[in-house]
């Protein structure tokens, strides 16, 4: 009887260490697991990259959740990346973009005029902006990590491919980032080739006045990247309104190939362009009679320029109406 209760006693001693020592080693288990998901998290919420703009340096943490946008090609490549945006100014939206003007995204303002007010409230990880906004952005930075991306016009390929980068670096988007870009030099190639040796001349139309760009300029892309040839090589333009031209200097360059866009058509919803161009002396040109007047559409190259999306369809509009 003895023999047995010490026996039994002897049992129960066993398992309570067992149990214990199992205990014990869940609970370092678990602690292990809570400093490792604590280093991590800490990781990541450190983790960040240092941005040198022409405005500045901004250091930007990696996958912002609360993004702010004031430059329609940055939006226009966020949305192809599948990124999700917080806000933006929501007049004046590019029609193919038109579901950001939804409830579901803060509005804060203009493109010229941001509320800032609104974006003091979201509290953004990082705002973009670009040429527009320029000159405020000394108060955007008061808010939030603030994004110069504007496109440099007179290295438009190198400085467009780097913005595209810079936001895949970002957002964790490198490889998306890398594949769009290869078409998109494919697409280039593509037009060089059909571009050969014809003379163009690029025109932006509004309130019944023109404007002209050449090479180097907003829309110089035309020239220096696809190869269209300038009808004017001297035509100098160093402001983003272009060169303020006359009919009789269309008349007197008489291109090939005569591209142009209506500002009127997205800013005050009335096309205009047609019946400003094909007057009694552009009808005298070759562009004209030979059906080569390229109408391109505002929305890519107006607005939204400088984006994944805008910038192949820009592509794809001169190869289509270079005959």
């Amino acid at each position: 009887m003895v023999a047995k209760r010490w026996l039994s006693i002897a049992a129960t001693l066993l398992l309570l260490i067992l149990a214990a020592c199992g205990n014990s080693s869940n609970a370092s288990k678990e602690s292990e697991g809570n400093r490792s998901t604590g280093n991590t998290e800490k990781t990541a919420s450190a983790e960040e990259i240092t941005v040198t703009h022409e405005l500045g340096e901004t250091k930007v943490k990696k996958n912002p959740e609360k993004v702010v946008v004031f430059d329609f090609g940055v939006l226009d490549t966020l949305d192809r990346l599948g990124v999700d945006v917080t806000a933006l100014p929501q007049t004046n939206i590019p029609k193919y973009l038109e579901k950001y003007k939804g409830s579901e995204y803060e509005n804060v303002g203009s493109l010229k005029e941001p509320d800032f007010e609104k974006l003091s409230e979201i509290k953004p990880d990082v705002i973009f902006i670009s040429g527009r906004q320029a000159d405020l952005y000394e108060k955007f930075t008061e808010i939030a990590p603030t994004v110069y991306m504007a496109i440099d016009a007179k290295n438009y390929i190198q400085s467009f491919e780097n913005n595209m980068k810079l936001l895949g670096t970002i957002f964790g988007k490198e490889k998306e980032v890398e594949k769009e870009l290869a078409k998109i030099r494919e697409q280039i190639e593509a037009v060089k080739a059909k571009a050969g040796d014809q003379k163009g001349l690029i025109i932006l139309t509004t309130g019944g006045k023109i404007s002209a760009y050449g090479t180097g300029s907003r829309f110089g892309f035309i020239h220096d990247v696809l190869g269209v040839q300038p009808a004017d090589p001297d035509l100098k333009v160093t402001t983003p309104h272009g060169q303020s031209v006359s009919f009789e200097y269309i008349a007197e360059k008489n291109p090939d190939y005569l591209f142009v866009i209506d500002r009127d058509a997205v800013v005050e919803g009335k096309p205009t362009a047609k019946q400003t161009i094909e007057n009694a002396l552009v009808k005298k040109t070759k562009a004209y009679q030979n059906g080569h007047i390229v109408y391109l559409d505002p929305n890519y190259w107006y607005l939204s320029g400088g984006g994944l999306t805008s910038v192949s369809e820009m592509i794809k509009q001169i190869e289509e109406g270079l005959k």
